[in-house]
């Protein structure tokens, strides 16, 4: 997760008293944290300067400084290379049709830059070599990373390659059913919490020896530790203060994009041939009226 992620976790989920205090402090004057002093903010949160060195020291850092050092180089990269459009928050109360149809659009056309600039190309071959080898593929993902993913596996299966997904509660059957020379692909904004299902398996799949392959936040996490592939989702939404998840799911989705268009170039003429004729015989029924779309002149209602 991205420092403001953890600063939020750290606030909301095992907050209360000083750590609420001092997190939603952060959250608050993110942009200007850099201009107060440490005693300003102990003033300004009623609490201390040792409880804010606390408060450093549980996200890992040795101190205040630390952590502020920290804080700031990510507020200015993410303020130096987006818009202005709020990615928590795109669009108010009071925003016209119009604005929400241009701050959608630019967020989610940024959420897709930002990613493809953290893109490896070294790790996507080897990645991809990896699901091209594996006898078995298996994705993990709590909704709706699932229903993103089962949009890959239907993408895989027009080539000929099946993708397991398995239901809620039944991550741990699947996982213990993996072996070796399978794969497991799991997405996680988090990458985190061992007490979900996506955390949960991670070692069962170690035990087994099982590679895996991460879609996750960027900066360190369990999921990325275990992963022998990691693909980074663009991730400037905070944890929960947001509308919705307009940015992540673009990320996620453009990933899964990428990992099967890489794949199907690996044998691109079988890989076209077999999702042509497919397509032929599954969806002979589909008409366009326009002719431009159509197959053949018969496939126009013209």
């Amino acid at each position: 997760m991205n420092l403001i992620q953890r600063v939020e976790e750290a606030a909301v989920l095992y907050g209360g008293g000083t750590r609420k205090e001092i997190g939603e402090f952060i959250l608050r004057e993110k942009s200007h944290l850099y201009r107060y002093s440490i005693q300003e903010i102990a003033d300004a949160t009623y609490t201390s300067k040792a409880a804010l060195v606390r408060f450093a020291k549980e996200l890992g850092f040795s101190g205040w400084r630390e952590f502020l050092k920290a804080f700031v180089e990510e507020q200015k990269y993410q303020e130096s290379h987006y818009t202005d459009v709020d990615p928590n928050f795109p669009f108010a109360a009071q925003s016209s049709r119009q604005d929400i149809i241009n701050q959608v659009c630019s967020l989610q056309v940024e959420s897709i830059l930002d990613t493809a600039d953290l893109l490896d190309h070294a790790p996507l071959e080897q990645a991809v070599e990896l699901l091209q080898a594996s006898r078995r593929i298996a994705l993990f993902g709590i909704s709706p990373n699932n229903l993103l993913g089962e949009l890959f596996a239907r993408k895989m299966l027009s080539i000929g390659r099946a993708v397991e997904i398995p239901a809620q509660g039944n991550f741990g059957l699947l996982a213990s059913s993996l072996q070796k020379e399978d794969c497991a692909v799991i997405i996680s904004y988090s990458g985190n919490s061992s007490a979900r299902e996506t955390g949960a398996i991670l070692p069962i799949l170690q035990a087994a020896g099982v590679p895996i392959l991460a879609i996750t936040s960027a900066g360190e996490n369990l999921l990325r530790s275990a992963a022998r592939y990691t693909f980074s989702i663009s991730s400037r939404e905070r944890l929960y203060s947001k509308i919705s998840t307009f940015a992540t799911e673009n990320s996620i989705l453009y990933i899964l994009n990428v990992l099967f268009s890489c794949y199907f170039a690996l044998d691109y003429e079988q890989n076209l041939a077999r999702k042509l004729q497919t397509s032929r015989l599954l969806e002979k029924e589909r008409r366009t009226t326009a002719p431009e779309l159509a197959e053949t002149k018969k496939d126009s209602n013209l």
